[in-house]
């Protein structure tokens, strides 16, 4: 399929299949009528509370009535679209920033030696519209000006949803269309897939918000065992080849950039081999070798108030196909394990690793020229002090390891972060953040490649407001 057909039925589907508000991914899912899988997470602008505490006990679709769905059909209202914008302001130092082609660890970076650069910028609006054709079919289409972004405006999501009342043991649910998995703890449903708690994810959810988007079927059956509900998901997908290019020429980063159906990534600077065999951006949502990938999760809701999941990908990409434009297929497989537990009913516990590997190129003696193994982990915990402040703090690790024959060493790295948030309700409609962040990584290829401290540290003190209307 070419781009051009691919883009132009891609904007059909988003067309004609949205539908019932609530069309939201079960993993984060911040509505009541999703089944309930691990970490549901309230919408950033519409809660007081910090990541809602999952039901125990019973699937919630189960007890979905007409009047939990809304009603009927719903097409286009004002209870159907909805706009969320988001302003900051920034103080950072440290390296160039890989969105201008550096190796900088965050979004924002200092000035040419390092120093501390302030910032005022608007760096996101989007477009959300999640009507209802019935009670069981919903939808949710995002579009999104990020800055940076290659396009002035593009698809950040394009689902439809179906939740059939649950009559029996069992509830399933299906999703399908252009969607990221549910894999993050930290990040809001109900629209543009925003951070609940922090202004800044940690480095795994950085990661599958740019380059683990699908386009894809999935379903999911769930059940209670015992007073505990367990879910099994699976799903076929596609477009999503080029996953591993960032974790491998830059390594892991700590950002809120979210991928697009239509735009890019800047890499930083290649060595002389990959300069001719790899193009200097990477285009997220790409099919190169029309082979399906697939990904299953499993997880586990106590009656107790914690819940565990463990989920499986594996885009099955052939490492030594390319297009025209130098965009390679990666075959990218990891593991990733989330919990998160009540510690009491203010205070919420958030914990994820992940573990895998990505290949890219041909083979040398058995040696593929890319081989990047990689993992990471953190551990959050967010606090509710009033029904308008909320704290969270997390600390994290992160690293890869480079095996390939076309890439150094020095190309692996080990890094670790902390950051600080504080988060306040002003009213329905603004919510506003504070943030600190310290990221500090050590990379060899800075000193080789750029001439710089293979170690860096960096800095980011953001204030962000941000308005759903």
């Amino acid at each position: 399929m070419t781009p051009k057909v691919f883009r132009t039925a891609l904007l059909l589907a988003c067309a004609a299949g949205m539908a019932a508000g609530g069309a939201t991914p079960a993993f984060a899912a911040d509505d009541d009528t999703a089944l309930a899988a691990p970490l549901p997470a309230n919408d950033q602008q519409q809660q007081a509370q910090p990541a809602a505490v999952a039901p125990s006990g019973g699937d919630q679709a189960s007890t979905t009535t007409d009047a939990d769905q809304g009603g009927g059909t719903d097409i286009l209202s004002g209870d159907t679209l909805s706009v969320l914008l988001d302003g900051r302001l920034v103080l950072a130092n440290g390296e160039r920033s890989f969105t201008k082609r550096g190796l900088g660890k965050t979004r924002f970076g200092g000035t040419t030696d390092g120093d501390y650069k302030a910032y005022a910028v608007p760096v996101e609006a989007d477009l959300i519209w999640t009507p209802r054709f019935t009670n069981t079919l919903s939808a949710n289409v995002s579009a999104a000006w990020q800055r940076d972004q290659e396009n002035a405006a593009d698809l950040i999501e394009a689902f439809v949803n179906w939740l059939p009342p649950q009559t029996g043991p069992v509830g399933v649910q299906v999703r399908a269309g252009l969607m990221w998995p549910e894999i993050s703890l930290e990040h809001s449903t109900g629209g543009a897939w925003s951070v609940v708690d922090t202004i800044t994810p940690s480095a795994i959810n950085s990661w599958v918000g740019e380059e683990v988007k699908v386009v894809g079927l999935e379903g999911t059956i769930r059940t209670d065992i015992g007073g505990n509900t367990v879910g099994l998901t699976g799903a076929a997908f596609g477009f999503n080849d080029t996953s591993g290019t960032l974790l491998s020429f830059r390594g892991w980063a700590l950002h809120d950039e979210k991928a697009t159906a239509f735009g890019h990534f800047k890499l930083p600077p290649l060595n002389s081999f990959m300069t001719f065999a790899q193009a200097n951006e990477t285009r997220s949502l790409l099919e190169i070798d029309n082979r399906p990938g697939w990904y299953a999760r499993l997880d586990w809701r106590a009656s107790a108030p914690w819940g565990a999941a463990l989920f499986y990908y594996d885009n099955r990409g052939d490492p030594k196909a390319v297009n025209p434009s130098l965009q390679w297929g990666w075959r990218t497989r990891f593991w990733d394990l989330a919990f998160d537990a009540d510690l009491d009913s203010k205070t919420r516990l958030l914990a994820q690793a992940m573990t895998g590997s990505t290949i890219m190129g041909f083979s040398e003696n058995d040696v593929p020229w890319v081989h990047t193994k990689f993992s990471s982990a953190y551990v959050m915990l967010s606090h509710r002090l009033t029904d308008k402040w909320n704290v969270a703090g997390r600390v994290e690790a992160f690293r890869t390891r480079e095996h390939g024959s076309e890439m150094s060493p020095l190309d692996s790295e080990d890094g670790w972060s902390w950051t600080a948030a504080l988060k306040y309700l002003l009213n329905d409609h603004v919510t506003l953040k504070a943030e600190a962040l310290n990221v500090r990584s050590k990379r060899g290829v800075r000193l080789t490649d750029l001439g710089i401290d293979p170690f860096q540290a960096q800095t980011v003190l953001q204030f962000a407001v941000q308005v759903r209307l």
